[in-house]
This record gives C-alpha cells, structure tokens and sequence, in this order.
C-alpha cells in the first residue's frame, strides 16, 4: 500500500519484524485512550508478522513522524473464500494523530490493496468482493468513520465472560460414542478437518488449510493445548484424513483454548479463552458441546484461572449465544463488523 499525500509530513514503508517495538507502542497508546482491553505484545506481533501468506511489501503500511510509528494498517486475503471475497483490514491511528484525516486516507488505501488483490485471484474475483472493518460499539470514532467511507453494519458480536471464583455448571457425560481426550498434535488434522465441517454453514467461514490453521489456530503462543480439549469417536469417519484416523478416530467435536500473556500482564488476572468450539454436523443435537463447555470450566478453574471467556456472534445459527448465557457467561463487550463491497481495482 501507499502512503498519504507528501504534505502529510509522514514516512511510509511496510512493516517488518524490526517496526514490533514501534508498532507494540503504538498500540499501548490507542489502548490507553480507547479502553477496548485489546493487548498484545511483541511475540504475538511477530507472529502476524510472519504470516506465510501475508505480502508485507503490499499488503502492510505504516506511516512515521521520524522513528515514531503513528499509523499503520494491514489487509488480509480471504484464499479460500466460498461466498463472497470479505478481505479483513485492521488499522489504527495514534491518538495525538487523529482527526488529520489520516484514517480516512488508510481506509482508502486499504480498499485500493483489496480491490486489487481481488481482481488478480481467479477464484476470488469471480465472487463479490467486500472490506471489512471491526472495532468496539462504543468507539464513535471508527462509526463516523465507517458511515463517511460508506460502510454499514453488518455483523454484531459479544465478548462474554464467566466468573470462576464461584460454581461452574457440573460435568456433563461425553455422548455415546465419543471419548473425551485433550488435545494432542496427533489430531491437530483431524481437528482441522471438523472445524471446517462444523462452521461450514457461518457468516464469513473460510476453511482452514493446514498453513492458515497453523498460522492461526494451534501454531502460536498464545495457543493452550492442555487447555484443550475434543470428542473423538471409537473409529475413524467419513472424510477423515490418515492422519486422523491414525490418532484413534474422528474428532467429533473440540474446544481449543486460549491464554494471552499480554492481557495477564496488562490486568493481573489470567482468563482462559474459547478460541474455537464446534461440532460436527452429524454429531449435533447429542451434548457434544455443554461437556466440552463443562469439562473447559473446571478444568480452568482448577488451573488458577480466574476467568473464561468466548467471542460469539450475536446472529450465530447454531443458538450459541442462548447456549453460553444457560452456562453462565454474561456480556462483557460488544465489538460490531462494518463491510463495503469493493470497487474496481484503480490503477497505482
């Protein structure tokens, strides 16, 4: 991506591993004024960073008032995409830097990367193309910003929590069938394989391949695998790979939890986060998900954690949001998805 108009008074050139201190004070900053309890560090940047997928000359930019980060932003592709083409942009502006119309100008540029993207991918520009944008209900300057771009709210989620300084809902029993199991790297496939099946019919759901799952899901840090846990029948299934069906059966449904250090360190308190929890179709209906749910709640609270918490969209067709507030989650934050189809790609 480019940068702003020369008059700016800003540098501009992609990030790299060597802008992390930059970017993590950068984000400390945006943090302190907007209260969203998004923190992160540096090892989690460094991650994003080395995103196999992830062209950091094109797809990343940050913009700097000499060795001071003030700006960024980053568009990732949705390969895989089955609908519609939804390309993710995540930026921010450092608050003494606001409201100089650099954040309008970052959007801009976002959507000329992801028109662009989109119209040179075969199997994505023979689907709608859109950008999307995310942030917290309460922050009226992402929604000034979406409505003058000419964006509209699209999806709605709720960060929830649950207390574990009291009592959690009592064990329930694996359905017949199905064995309860913590997660091991011998079903880390398998694993992906059900969740691809599970969230098959979700607003949104890209599948998996084994570099993104990796990438994101049981490749990093912040990823807890004796936390974990999964249903796996007595033999193999249906489109299993030999690799799952090597590690005992098919997974039929798991629970992948999460830790970030950075939030621990910001507040003191370390919850336990439902990264991802699902079923397979065929397994639905039979209580897969309250014992997973159960077994993950005890389980934290005898491991010192002082919460757990899950993100679930408001609209999920599953009923998940009425299934969380039965097991005693509550709403800690609302966080909304703003999307704009995207142009036609303009020349740079």
């Amino acid at each position: 991506m480019t940068g702003p108009d020369a008059e700016e008074g800003l540098g501009a050139q992609p990030l790299s591993k060597d802008c992390v201190p930059a970017w993590l004070e950068l984000l400390e900053a945006v943090e302190q004024v907007d209260r969203a309890g998004e923190h992160i560090d540096a090892e989690e940047l460094h991650e994003a960073l080395s995103d196999p997928k992830l062209d950091l000359e094109h797809d990343t930019l940050g913009l700097w008032d000499g060795p001071r980060l003030v700006a960024y932003a980053v568009v990732y592709t949705p390969h895989g995409a089955l609908d519609v083409a939804r390309f993710q942009g995540d930026a921010a502006v450092h608050p003494e830097w606001r409201r100089r119309g650099i954040g309008s100008r970052l959007v801009a540029r976002m959507e000329d990367r992801a028109a662009a993207r989109h119209a040179a991918h075969p199997d994505l520009s023979a689907l709608p193309g859109e950008l999307l944008l995310d942030g917290q209900t309460k922050d009226e300057g992402l929604r000034h910003l979406a409505e003058r771009s000419g964006y509209t709210p699209c999806r709605w989620w709720f960060e929830m929590k649950h207390p574990l300084t009291g009592d959690v809902p009592p064990a329930r029993p694996a359905p017949d069938g199905t064995r309860l199991v913590p997660f091991d790297a011998t079903y880390d496939d398998a694993t992906r394989l059900a969740h691809n099946d599970a969230f098959r019919d979700h607003w949104n759901f890209t599948p998996y391949d084994r570099t993104d799952w990796n990438t994101w899901v049981t490749g990093p840090g912040s990823f807890r695998p004796a936390m974990s846990r999964l249903l796996v029948t007595e033999s193999g299934g249906p489109g299993d790979t030999a690799e799952g069906a090597a590690a005992g059966g098919e997974v039929a449904a798991y629970l992948l939890a999460e830790e970030s250090d950075a939030e621990t360190a910001a507040t003191g308190r370390r919850d336990c986060h439902v990264g991802y929890l699902g079923t397979r179709r065929a397994h639905r209906g039979r209580g897969a998900a309250p014992a997973l749910l159960s077994e993950l709640l005890r389980a934290a609270r005898e491991a010192g954690y002082d919460t757990a918490s899950l993100t679930v969209d408001t609209v999920n067709p599953s009923g998940a949001l009425g299934f969380y507030e039965g097991a005693g989650f509550v709403v800690n934050r609302e966080s909304v998805t703003y999307a704009r189809p995207l142009r036609t790609a303009r020349a740079s």
